[in-house]
């Protein structure tokens, strides 16, 4: 039987093949959509927690996610702020999300107090020294070629000087002048975003109870770093499980539709086969078997194609997208290929009950 099957799936090697595509592109969609988002998710989590932060104080009613939002946060009102004990440092920061040639975010920063936070460290170059320059981080700078301090660098169609290259980690991998921002996005005296370092990080909810004691400040929501990024999970934010469920949808219908055209072609090609099989004694479970080790063939070299076209995808979008993360885990591999297959083996039950179910009298008489 495993003889037959394998000559079955060589006897068709276009239409074999093409199965083996469609499933492979079911694990790529799969793996590329988690890999992308998740990607983009824990680079922005881990860049966040780089910039060395206690505490974060954003806009009533603005979105976790930095960039979304806009800049609605007086500037002013670090002031007060500032003067509470057991603060160190406040940092207004803006940013901004920017769709242009790739999907990244902005950050306005006030160098002093950004640079309290944490220290940049300098791989070549210095602070800003004018308006019109911009600070990138070491992973920006190796890419399209590569950068180096003096370099002209394009944001929002306007052209800055790359004043500064520092080591990622900390915030966005473009870092411009918060006056400059300001300008350009008309939000003057506004933030996105304040970034508080505690004197201590064991007085962090004393300082959040003294920000709501503070007259004006009572509406404005402060969390620590640990809250955001407990709430930063694809569970919790809006939109990320619906888009994952839509296309491993798309993508199981697609894999289940090619199985099922093929397999239901090949048992309406084996008609007199299947007959030749009853006739000898195959039960409809031997015959069901047949139709099943066949699929089953196909889905495995589907999944493994699928798993290494997804690395392909990714060296793909690493060379286009330099600075895109692309997170493939063990984890969604196993959940990917377990889709795939199942959803495979679902495409082949009505082929292969058909198959069952023929007379092996009618079948040997088919022509």
């Amino acid at each position: 039987m495993n003889k037959l099957v394998f000559a079955n799936l060589l006897h068709r090697p276009v239409r074999s093949i093409i199965s083996v595509l469609a499933v492979a592109i079911e694990v790529i969609m799969i793996l590329s959509i988690v890999g992308i988002f998740m990607g983009m998710l824990n680079d922005q989590k881990q860049r966040t927690n780089g910039i060395g932060a206690d505490l974060m104080m954003r806009p009533s009613n603005v979105s976790q996610m930095n960039g979304v939002g806009g800049a609605t946060l007086p500037v002013k009102f670090a002031d007060p702020i500032r003067k509470l004990p057991h603060v160190a440092v406040v940092s207004p920061v803006i940013t901004n999300l920017s769709t242009k040639g790739s999907i990244e975010v902005l950050y306005g920063i006030d160098f002093d107090t950004f640079d309290a936070l944490k220290p940049f460290v300098f791989l070549s170059g210095t602070r800003f020294q004018g308006p019109n320059d911009i600070i990138i981080d070491d992973v920006l700078a190796r890419s399209n070629g590569g950068y180096k301090v003096g370099d002209t660098l394009a944001v929002l169609d306007q052209p800055f000087r790359v004043s500064g290259i520092v080591e990622h980690g900390k915030g966005g991998r473009k870092l411009l002048p918060l006056a400059t921002i300001e300008q350009m996005m008309g939000a003057d005296g506004k933030a996105s975003i304040f970034y508080i370092k505690c004197d201590d990080p064991a007085n962090q909810e004393a300082v959040i109870q003294e920000i709501h004691s503070t007259r004006g400040l009572e509406n404005y929501p402060v969390q620590t770093m640990e809250e955001w990024l407990s709430v930063m999970t694809p569970e919790k934010l809006p939109g990320f499980n619906i888009a994952l469920n839509v296309v491993t949808g798309i993508s199981v219908i697609v894999g289940f539709l090619v199985i099922f055209q093929s397999m239901y072609t090949a048992v309406l090609e084996r008609t007199r086969e299947i007959g030749i099989l009853k006739s000898m004694g195959a039960s409809k479970s031997a015959i069901v078997g047949v139709v099943m080790r066949e699929t089953a063939v196909l889905a495995i070299a589907g999944v493994l194609v699928g798993i290494v076209g997804t690395y392909g995808v990714r060296l793909l979008l690493y060379h286009v997208f330099p600075t895109q993360h692309f997170e493939i885990t063990a984890a969604w591999v196993a959940k990917a290929a377990v889709i795939a297959f199942f959803g495979s083996l679902c495409g082949a039950l009505y082929p292969a009950w058909l198959a069952a179910r023929k007379d092996p009298i009618d079948a040997l008489a088919y022509e």
